[in-house]
C-alpha cells in the first residue's frame, strides 16, 4: 500500500515509509519504530492508519538499520543519537503536514514511544495530538513544557522497563495542566501490541488500544 520516500532533515535528506488512504488525502500520523528499526511491523502499522484514512509516514530513524535480535536492537537503541533523531522528527513531521495542510500526530511503540512524546514536545504546534505506547528510552528527556498536544499513554501492567517513569510523567503533566489520559491493560507485557511476538502480543488489549488510539486523533487532528 505503501512507498519509500525521502524529506529534507539534518541538512540533507532522510527516508520513510509512507502509506496514504485510497482517497489520498487525509489527517497525517508519525508512526515511530520500535528499537527493531522500520520493519514490516511498522509498515503494516502504517498500512493500517491509511486503510483508516490517515495518511501515515513511518521515518526511519536507524538509516536502513533493522534487526530481529534482541541484543543488536539494544546496542542500536542505545547508540541513536537524539539530537540527529530530533531533527529527523522534526523534517518527517514538517514533510507530512505539508502533504495534509494541518498539525498531524505522532504514535510510537517502546523507543518509538519515548520519541512520540519526545518530538510532541518539540514539535512548536505542529504535532495535534500524541500516542505513546509504553515508551523508552534512557537518553530521552522532554520538554513538559513545550507540549502542547493532548498525550493518550498506553501501558502494559507488567513493565519493569517503562512503569517507574510514569507517575513522574503524570505528576509533570497535571502541574503543567497538560490534557492525557493514560490507561494501564491488566495482564499485559510491554510490547503487547507487537503481534509478531506471541510471547507478549494481546490481541484484546491492541484492539482496544488500537480503537482508542484512532478516537484520539480523530478527536484532536
Amino acid at each position: 500500500m505503501g512507498e519509500i520516500v525521502t524529506f529534507a532533515a539534518n541538512g540533507g535528506t532522510s527516508s520513510g515509509y509512507l502509506a496514504r488512504p485510497g482517497g489520498g488525502s487525509g489527517k497525517g500520523v508519525i508512526v515511530i519504530q520500535e528499537w527493531w528499526g522500520l520493519n514490516d511491523n511498522i509498515k503494516g502499522i502504517a498500512d493500517r492508519f491509511a486503510a483508516e484514512g490517515f495518511v501515515a509516514l513511518a521515518p526511519d530513524v536507524y538509516n536502513g538499520k533493522v534487526t530481529t535480535e534482541p541484543d543488536e536492537a539494544g546496542k542500536l537503541l542505545m547508540a541513536l543519537n537524539i539530537p540527529e533523531t530530533e531533527k529527523t522528527l522534526r523534517g518527517a513531521i514538517t514533510h507530512l503536514k505539508e502533504l495534509t495542510g494541518g498539525p498531524v500526530g505522532t504514535v510510537g511503540f517502546c523507543m518509538g514511544g519515548a520519541l512520540s512524546l519526545f518530538a510532541a514536545c518539540k514539535a512548536d504546534g505542529d504535532v495535534g495530538a500524541c500516542v505513546d505506547f509504553y515508551g523508552g528510552h534512557p537518553a530521552v528527556t522532554y520538554d513538559w513544557d513545550g507540549l502542547t498536544a493532548p498525550v493518550l499513554g498506553i501501558w502494559a501492567e507488567h513493565d519493569d522497563f517503562v512503569n517507574p517513569n510514569v507517575p513522574r510523567y503524570e505528576q509533570e503533566l497535571s502541574a503543567r495542566g497538560k490534557q492525557y489520559e493514560f490507561i494501564t491493560y491488566p495482564g499485559t507485557s510491554h510490547a503487547f501490541f507487537n503481534d509478531e511476538h506471541a510471547d507478549v502480543y494481546n490481541p484484546a488489549a491492541a484492539a482496544d488500544a488500537w480503537q482508542k488510539t484512532l478516537a484520539h486523533y480523530r478527536a484532536h487532528l
